[in-house]
């Protein structure tokens, strides 16, 4: 049976819908039996979504804890018996009432990892220890952090909308040359995409996410870095100038200008002019280990679309 593409996509939109709302009403059912804010658990669980490769935006929930955490270390045949995972000292909680601890539930998994939260508190500090605790890794807590500041700031968890980095009104043009070498500071890879555009074109964000850096940069001159609610950090380099309303800290959605185009860069505190004004555009995937560059080309393009 032939079917038009616009109904394929009413119905993916249809889709990506009811998960949200499952997910929002999920969270707030936990939130409500356990006092921890709704936003931090949707900011774990996002964090989970996109670091973890086998994790699909499909799942109700992507939290997933250790086998020894949740069943508690003894409990070989990993019984979901309540009573035996406290015998145990497991961490695994019945989140839907049915009396059994199942990884597989997402109330289960959800109510668990509030419960775990609550083990050191539900103000905002102390779920920050309770997340070092857990994931001992500075940049990994800041992330959940900033992605539940963004959730609470827009009281939804569906952010999808996305922006061109500089203004369409204005004359830019840009290719793909992400993993060109440069050689400059020694030899290396364009970790990124170049945006031509005249001195002072309007710089903007890309996406909802939290200014993580702001400052000089040998390499990228005046530099802005982002980083969104999908473990992905933005890189804005050699602009002439930052926005007065900008600061680190500051939550930012799509279409916010952050400054302007410049050709700042190569050299100490003030240095412009060694190459044409442009815009350096970088992404980075953060897996809750590693982070690295990969190209922003094929969603420059499609941001292009989106903003015109």
């Amino acid at each position: 049976m032939y079917i038009q593409l616009p109904h394929l996509i009413q119905a993916k939109e249809a889709e990506d819908k009811s998960i949200h709302e499952q997910r929002m009403a999920l969270y707030r059912k936990t939130e409500a039996i356990t006092q921890i804010p709704w936003y931090y658990l949707a900011a774990i669980d996002q964090y989970e979504r996109n670091s973890n490769e086998h994790n699909t935006d499909d799942q109700l929930v992507s939290i997933s804890l250790p086998t020894e955490i949740w069943y508690g270390i003894g409990n070989s045949s990993m019984i979901k018996d309540i009573n035996f995972i406290q015998f145990f000292n497991g961490k695994g909680k019945d989140g839907n009432g049915d009396g059994k601890a199942d990884p597989e539930q997402p109330a289960d998994a959800l109510f668990t990892m509030a419960n775990m939260l609550l083990e050191y508190g539900p103000t905002r500090d102390e779920i920050k220890i309770a997340l070092w605790n857990y994931y001992k890794r500075d940049l990994t807590v800041q992330t959940i952090m900033n992605t539940a500041d963004v959730f609470k700031k827009f009281n939804r968890i569906k952010l999808t909308d996305r922006e061109f980095p500089v203004d369409t009104d204005y004359n830019y043009s840009y290719n793909n040359n992400w993993g060109d070498r440069r050689g400059f500071g020694g030899i290396r890879i364009h970790e990124g995409s170049d945006i031509f555009a005249d001195y002072g074109t309007p710089v903007k964000s890309t996406t909802y996410g939290v200014v993580e850096l702001k400052g000089w940069n040998l390499y990228g001159g005046w530099r802005i870095g982002i980083r969104d609610i999908n473990n992905i950090y933005h890189y804005y380099a050699h602009m002439s100038g930052y926005n007065d309303d900008i600061k680190v800290g500051q939550i930012v959605e799509p279409g916010d200008i952050l400054g302007s185009v410049g050709s700042t860069g190569y050299g100490p505190p003030g240095t412009s002019g060694k190459f044409p004004p442009h815009l350096h555009y970088g992404m980075y995937k953060d897996n809750g280990s590693k982070e690295w560059s990969f190209d922003p080309y094929p969603y420059l393009r499609k941001w292009e679309r989106m903003s015109k």
